[in-house]
């Protein structure tokens, strides 16, 4: 499926508009979220992440800068879709196995 390219060397958007990181099935939505919760500096996400040269993360954090808001929203939306399926009913199998 091909991605469309943005001016950012090692990112490109998928068919939905979502920033993925070139040669990885990483969003940079999820790198930026570790980035911010953690306060991971480039170098620790590499070391999170090995499979992600730094040159894709500091690519991935200069592209999240440039499109900051469109990045928060879509963090947002992820983070929102979480809670609503927190909120939603265990299926009684599934919580019987628990008990």
């Amino acid at each position: 499926m091909p991605h469309t390219a943005t001016g950012y060397k090692y990112i490109e958007l998928d068919d939905n508009g979502i920033a993925l990181i070139v040669g990885t099935t990483m969003k940079v939505s999820e790198l930026i979220t570790s980035h911010l919760a953690y306060g991971w500096s480039p170098e620790e996400l590499h070391f999170q992440y090995p499979h992600i040269s730094l040159s894709k993360i500091y690519s991935a954090l200069a592209y999240y800068w440039a499109s900051k808001e469109t990045i928060d929203a879509e963090i947002e939306q992820r983070l929102e879709r979480v809670e609503i399926l927190q909120r939603q009913p265990v299926p009684s199998r599934i919580a019987q196995k628990f008990r």
